[in-house]
């Protein structure tokens, strides 16, 4: 984040000005030892020089054992290209502590990973690595942080080869400041323009907001495939309601999909199209039941934990619960003590305020041992109607809508037609109609979610072009990509009258299929134009 200059610079600059009053006072023959104000300003003056001092070791220190984590983290196997690698660039230590923080969630996982400073990473071995996590703040008025200057100077100043890697990027920064996250900004541009590709869209943190960490999170888990990580610090869950649960897709090749609606228990909610909810889940009851039953335990018993009153069966649907049929500590308190929180879940808003509630399209997964996911098993199967949810609102500026009239490109598959939905609800309700829709899912017989509602908004002339690809019909798989790259001339004029693309769902296959054809009808440049200019934007997972 833009943080205060370097303690280092600290150091020297008092130690500078103490040199120069000390010359002003000889020569003047007005330095008195036995001049109690004087006394006193060179006392204050030497417990600054000590706090500057400390505060300076105190930085070295800690830079000193992230070194040593990132040794540790980096067994002999875990080298070259079968590890992740994560570079941090920290200025007071916040982007070191969420590098480290990001090093132990991965390892977690299972997945090995090498931890190192980014001005100790050189071009030659970042031309060898495949993956790299990037986790860089800003200081001053959009700045690298001391200790990148070396990468910068040797590596930045010019595009590179770079067309093997691929990487995922935490800007740390204050929009207090006027440029927001400035050198995690400059750090993409340049990966771009080095031909580096994204494994997923730069997550940028304003003054440690505690809601992008937990989206930095979610793509951690989609990146080691572990749907279990913890969480680093809980949401703020509010009370909803499960009102309505759809089946959308009976007969469907794929999972069963659900259109799901949530209402606030008290007050108004209030979001923008775009926007998405952290779930909290909870176990089946029956399950909890089964599990208390097995172990002998009572579900009522009583339990305070972290200024907080639940039943038993409370704190467990909502955990992760020890593995094994006996558990380490028969009472409840101390079981309640070991627990960890079930993680949250995201999902695209599919509604606008409106419409009277939260509308989520949520598709039912399984695990590999067929055992439904905790999130979509929650909300689509476990939970009643009428029931508690554990949600709250999180706002996505990235993904919401022009606040123009200009045309909107919208471009998505499978669930993703739920953040598009809300944008295409948004721009209906204030009178634009220059909406181009581009979807794809495997038969249009079972998998057009919300069909009467798209095929009549394209009646009424309120999206003024309607393009389907469906991927288990005819000999040819045709995906939403095929689509888009069949209408290039057309997208071409669209972009040249101003228009914005947007899209949301699948980060395997369909989004880097549509940025692969956007790069072909426009050019490389171009795109990276409508990117900067904010006219290119994604939701993906």
């Amino acid at each position: 984040m833009s943080t205060r200059p370097s303690w280092g610079n600290v150091l020297l600059c008092t130690l500078l000005a103490v040199l120069v009053v000390g010359l002003m006072g000889l020569h003047r023959r007005e330095w008195e030892w036995h001049d109690p104000g004087m006394t006193r300003w060179l006392g204050a003056l030497v417990v600054l020089l000590a706090w500057a001092g400390f505060t300076a070791w105190l930085m070295g220190h800690r830079r000193r054992t992230a070194q040593q984590q990132a040794q540790r983290m980096a067994p002999a196997s875990a080298t070259g290209n079968n590890a992740i690698l994560i570079a941090f660039a920290s200025q007071t230590g916040t982007a070191e502590q969420w590098a480290l923080q990001t090093a132990q969630s991965l390892q977690q996982a299972g997945t090995s990973v090498r931890l190192t400073e980014l001005g100790q990473l050189d071009l030659d071995t970042l031309m060898r690595e495949e993956r790299v996590l990037f986790v860089v703040s800003t200081t001053g008025e959009g700045d690298a942080p001391d200790s990148a200057a070396r990468f910068v100077t040797q590596c930045m100043r010019t595009a590179q080869a770079l067309s093997t890697l691929q990487y995922g990027l935490l800007a740390l920064g204050d929009s207090d400041y006027d440029d927001f996250c400035g050198f995690g900004r400059a750090l993409r541009h340049w990966l771009q323009q080095s031909g580096a590709m994204p494994l997923f869209d730069p997550v940028e943190v304003d003054n440690g907001d505690a809601s992008a960490l937990r989206h930095w999170q979610h793509h951690l888990a989609l990146l080691s495939g572990a749907a279990e990580l913890p969480d680093w610090q809980q949401p703020d869950y509010q009370r909803w309601q499960l009102v309505e649960r759809v089946l959308l897709n009976p007969a469907s090749q794929g999972d069963p999909c659900f259109h799901l609606a949530l209402r606030p228990q008290a007050g108004q909610a209030t979001w923008q199209a775009g926007d998405l909810v952290e779930i909290g889940p909870r176990h089946a009851a029956t399950d909890v039941e089964q599990w208390l039953a097995t172990r002998g335990l009572d579900g009522d018993a009583s339990v305070e934990h972290q200024g907080r009153q639940a039943s038993l069966r409370d704190w467990l649907a909502a955990s992760h619960w020890p593995e094994g049929e006996e558990t380490p500590h028969a009472h409840p308190a101390q079981l309640v003590a070991t627990l960890q929180a079930l993680p949250h879940r995201e999902y695209s808003i599919a509604s606008v305020p409106s419409d009277g509630s939260v509308h989520l399209l949520v598709r039912c997964m399984r695990r590999e041992d067929g055992s439904l996911g905790i999130g979509s098993g929650w909300l689509t199967q476990h939970a009643p109607l009428g029931g508690d949810i554990a949600l709250r609102i999180r706002s996505n500026p990235g993904f919401h809508a022009p606040a123009d009239d200009r045309p909107l490109v919208l471009v998505g598959n499978g669930t993703g037609l739920a953040g598009l939905r809300a944008l295409l609800k948004t721009r209906i309700e204030t009178g634009r109609h220059r909406n181009w829709l581009l979807f794809g899912e495997r038969e249009s017989a079972h998998d057009f979610y919300h069909r009467g509602e798209i095929l009549r908004w394209q009646e009424q002339g309120l999206l003024e072009r309607l393009d389907l690809a469906w991927s288990r019909e005819g000999v040819a798989r045709t995906y939403v990509q095929d689509r888009l790259r069949e209408s290039a001339d057309l997208l071409r004029q669209w972009v040249e009258q101003g228009a914005a693309i947007y899209v949301c769902g699948s980060l395997a296959g369909m989004a880097p299929g549509v940025d692969a054809v956007l790069r072909e009808a426009l050019g490389e440049a171009r795109v990276e134009q409508l990117r900067e200019a904010g006219r290119y934007r994604r939701d993906v997972y």
